[in-house]
């Protein structure tokens, strides 16, 4: 098996994995289903895929309860799959030559390997290029209009600016693919996490349009880019000194909804040294641990510059269990003198590693505002903000689209509900306080989907890093049906782990939640 996991097949197979989990970021629970099946398959460990542990190891349905002739989950899912990759390979995946299925009545994926007979054609150089129009010559039984000449002559001029016109878009076309493939030595160029160029009305601090293109990289990835839940385009691994490549074990992982950012790690002891352009930077490290040896602590040290930035670091007890993804974020970083920024992974009582990481271009003495949306897709509010699709959370269940809410310029904002019992964990950086605002609407009570209830049908509480934000809490009794309602909430201490953990605890039915806001108190 060791040498089928070197082999060209193999890692030809794992590319068309990535690229195929990649092209289902939209649908994160395909996503995940797609990798589970995957790697399973890649690591000869087909006996092992079936409907009872995909359903408690994909979609976190429960060891001790899980009843396949009760629960069809795990069916639907699969038939859905099914229908994506089949739409996947009839368009952007067409001319793939390895491609991907799940046969009917099995969850045993294939890969299938066509050769070049068995792919669309794909047009030639010379007839992607428009060619004249075929004229008849004059001869026997053709006749020349009178100044044809003329009429031809006109036509060859526009012919000419018309290959004038292709040519400069070739060109322009061949200039982005470099680009795309060939980021420069000093990154740089457009685009933030947050795309949004205008003062909001709350006159809360905003960024500026800046120069500098955000470097999303996944570590210990050689593939072709992936693209997230947002549209955010995450590279191959770059810039590293040592360390080598291990792949994740197929699985769930909690706490995101871009499950692909964590299937494999820089792993060892191993440093980045990035180019940047003077400035000031956000800095986002991802992780994730799927194991540690015993009750033992695995912690390693991560220094940014030459000075500890995480000491004694256990990405466990930082995530609060295994198999959760793990965010930390670092404010006002800024290259070394000589243009570099240095990040180091070291040992200490375990081995370091390292999912992902991101830059973004900074605001000083402040960390970019969090925007979440409970929906599977990002929104842009009235003001031009950018809302992140859902994700952070841990249990509960996100609806489907919900009654249009009146009264807010945005109801866009409450076009969906994360419900029940649920917690959210948001990353920031420790050194700061924050204000969290949280976006309610009451969809059922009181509106034409229940025909009745109000007032004290759905009562809930909401916990902030343990203290109580709100508690006993109405929306109907505040606000009514279908009507947005917000609670804004100052001085938020995080957690050492850099954390806000917002709790969300049912009292009388389930809690609710549409969107989160948060936003750096710093000056």
């Amino acid at each position: 098996m060791l040498e089928n996991l070197a082999s060209p097949s193999f890692e030809a197979e794992r590319a068309e994995l990535m690229s195929v989990t990649g092209a289902l970021a939209r649908y994160p629970r395909l996503a995940s289903l797609a990798q589970y099946l995957g790697e399973k398959h890649l690591s000869g460990k087909t006996e092992e895929i079936n409907e009872y542990n995909i359903a408690t190891e994909v979609f976190g349905r429960s060891k001790t309860i899980f009843n396949a002739s009760e629960d069809s989950i795990v069916r639907v899912e699969a038939h859905r799959l099914r229908k994506r990759l089949k739409d996947y390979y009839e368009n952007e995946g067409k001319l793939n030559a390895i491609q991907l299925s799940l046969p009917s009545g099995t969850y045993i994926p294939v890969f299938m390997h066509l050769d070049a007979s068995q792919l669309p054609k794909q047009p030639s150089p010379e007839s992607s290029v428009m060619a004249p129009p075929v004229r008849p010559a004059a001869g026997p039984g053709v006749s020349q209009a009178p100044g044809n000449e003329e009429n031809r002559g006109t036509a060859l001029h526009r012919q000419r600016w018309l290959y004038a016109l292709l040519a400069v878009g070739l060109a322009f076309a061949t200039f982005a693919l470099y680009r795309s493939l060939h980021p420069a030595n000093s990154v740089g160029a457009i685009n933030t996490r947050s795309s949004a160029n205008t003062e909001p009305l709350d006159g809360r601090p905003q960024l500026s349009p800046a120069t500098f293109m955000p470097l999303r990289m996944i570590a210990g990835y050689t593939g072709p880019p992936q693209t997230d839940s947002e549209g955010n385009l995450w590279r191959a691994d770059q810039y590293y000194e040592g360390g080598s490549y291990w792949v994740r074990p197929a699985g769930f992982i909690g706490r995101t909804s871009d499950p692909f950012l964590f299937r494999q790690w820089r792993k060892g002891d191993f440093s980045y040294n990035i180019p940047l352009a003077p400035g000031v930077y956000e800095l986002h490290l991802y992780f994730v641990a799927s194991e540690r040896d015993g009750d033992h602590f695995a912690t390693f040290n991560v220094a940014i510059n030459g000075e500890n930035a995480l000491a004694g670091f256990d990405v466990v007890t930082d995530a609060l269990g295994e198999n959760i993804a793990d965010e930390r974020v670092f404010r006002d970083v800024s290259p070394a003198k000589d243009g570099m920024l240095r990040l180091q992974f070291m040992s200490l009582r375990g081995v370091p590693i390292l999912n992902a990481l991101e830059i973004l271009p900074g605001i000083p003495r402040k960390q970019h505002p969090i925007r979440l949306v409970t929906q599977l897709v990002p929104y842009t509010d009235h003001s031009g903000n950018r809302w992140s699709p859902d994700t952070y959370f841990v249990n509960g269940a996100m609806s489907g689209p919900r009654q249009p809410v009146s009264g807010t310029s945005d109801p866009g904002i409450y076009g969906a509900e994360r419900y029940g019992h649920f917690t959210y964990a948001l990353p920031v950086d420790p050194r700061d306080r924050y204000t969290v605002v949280l976006h309610f609407a009451e969809f059922y009570f009181g509106s034409t989907a229940s025909g009745s209830g109000g007032t004290g049908d759905r009562v809930f509480r909401v916990l902030c890093n343990g203290a109580t934000l709100l508690d006993n809490f109405d929306i109907f009794k505040e606000a009514g049906s279908l009507r947005p309602l917000t609670k804004t909430f100052y001085h938020l201490k995080p957690t050492a782990q850099g954390k806000l953990n917002l709790t969300f605890e049912p009292v009388v039915n389930y809690a609710t939640i549409s969107g989160i806001e948060v936003f750096d108190e710093s000056n």
